[in-house]
């Protein structure tokens, strides 16, 4: 079939997640198979936000072929925001006309998805976008669980390091504290953590309300304590970045801290050293009852982003980059008028539009967050080294734990029982 607009532009939003490099190689063979040419558009949209149309490559079957199982982006990326100002939104459509540009696959998480949908919104029917989901968080709206492309390579990445860490522990007796990548939600740091054999992963769903940092040093308190009664002098705590954002207020009076926000408004918790607070904070609680402990803080997200993909995501990515272009080729005979977010679903490509999956009271990309509800948050939470709520019930257990934390059971009872409820 020959196509009446012939080039196919490319972009990458966002931080880096395994994968990215399938789903160019992908949209680039099956398009080049369809006769159309394929434009690379480097930085995401920070050039085209300034009308700037000289940062582009012409894509060949040579540039992808081998490079498509490699971590990183051959394009590039950016958190540039057209969406701040009309006139970084109107560049950003004159740039693609003038490039000739057609049809447009983006790639990226919740903000770059956004974007997305308002160039479309901002094209019309003169262009065609769609969005290849991306994100090492797992975060977006997708649905019948599949996780967003990224993810497993990050968590599998993430896991051996955690578990290594637990090696060192054990050898050393010594505890260490991980933050893990997840800027709302606990998804990676639950799966790390379950993955590498921690003895503990805080994500913010498991919170009702905006907890303090006295109340997460008193969860991991209670847990070192826990696993002394159990015989084990070391662990590993994993806690999801999310926290830190629920943490924010709190933390913005911290001298260690520097508040930031990007692009899209979003609090850089990357420049927070949440783990270093937390840890001196500890040290401090158990220099105050003239206790002894080792913590160890460390921050695991950039090490994960440029990893080379998994087989899973090498093949989930060459689905989604297909289907994106098949996608835009066939929209109309398939029904769809408008830009849409592509997914797969049981091994069916699946395009959601861009409208399905905005927050109606925020305007923008939905978040999907873990579901403490779900067999596999239980699961996790059991093999957890935590208190709960029966071990605070349990006379006998209690006893050995507060013996542990050198405390009569009842004042135990007392300073801890609230972070079981």
């Amino acid at each position: 079939m020959v196509y009446k607009e012939k080039k196919l532009g490319i972009l990458v939003g966002g931080g880096p997640a395994p994968g990215i490099n399938g789903v160019i190689g992908s949209a680039t063979m099956e398009a080049l198979n369809n006769g159309l040419e394929v434009i690379g558009i480097y930085d995401g949209f920070k050039w085209l936000s300034q009308g700037d149309t000289g940062h582009v490559k012409k894509l060949s079957i040579a540039d992808v072929i081998k490079t498509r199982f490699d971590g990183g982006s051959i394009l590039n990326t950016s958190r540039e925001n057209p969406t701040k100002s009309q006139d970084k939104m109107k560049n950003v459509v004159e740039a693609l006309k003038n490039l000739g540009i057609g049809y447009l696959v983006t790639i990226g998480g919740d903000d770059t998805c956004f974007s997305a949908s308002q160039t479309s919104k901002a094209v019309g029917d003169r262009i065609r976008v769609a969005h290849v989901p991306k994100t090492i968080d797992n975060d977006l709206p997708l649905p019948a669980g599949m996780p967003t492309f990224g993810f497993q390579t990050a968590r599998h990445v993430g896991a051996e390091l955690v578990a290594n860490l637990v090696e060192d522990a054990r050898t050393t007796h010594r505890w260490y504290l991980v933050v893990a990548m997840g800027r709302t939600a606990g998804h990676l740091a639950l799966g790390m953590g379950i993955s590498g054999g921690a003895a503990l992963t805080i994500v913010p769903e498991e919170f009702g309300h905006k907890p303090t940092i006295d109340e997460i040093c008193s969860i991991i308190e209670c847990s070192i304590y826990k696993a002394k009664a159990l015989g084990q002098d070391y662990g590993v705590v994993v806690i999801a970045e999310g926290v830190g954002d629920l943490l924010k207020e709190e933390l913005k009076d911290n001298p260690l801290v520097v508040v930031e926000y990007d692009e899209h408004g979003h609090f850089r918790m990357a420049e927070v050293p949440l783990c270093l607070i937390i840890k001196r904070a500890l040290n401090q609680r158990f220099r105050d009852r003239g206790e002894k402990a080792q913590f160890i803080d460390i921050t695991i997200g950039y090490e994960l982003r440029c990893a080379r993909p998994v087989p899973f995501d090498v093949e989930y990515t060459h689905k989604l980059g297909f289907g994106a272009v098949r996608y835009l080729l066939d929209m109309l005979d398939g029904g769809y008028k408008t830009g849409a977010m592509i997914s797969i679903q049981t091994e069916k490509i699946v395009p959601i539009p861009f409208d399905k999956i905005l927050n109606p009271e925020t305007g923008k990309t939905a978040v999907r967050n873990l579901d403490i509800a779900s067999d596999l948050y239980r699961t996790a939470r059991r093999m957890m080294v935590r208190v709960e709520k029966e071990d605070f019930d349990n006379q006998s257990i209690l006893e050995k734990i507060a013996q542990a934390a050198k405390m009569p059971a009842e004042e135990f009872k007392k300073k801890y029982e609230f972070i079981a409820r």
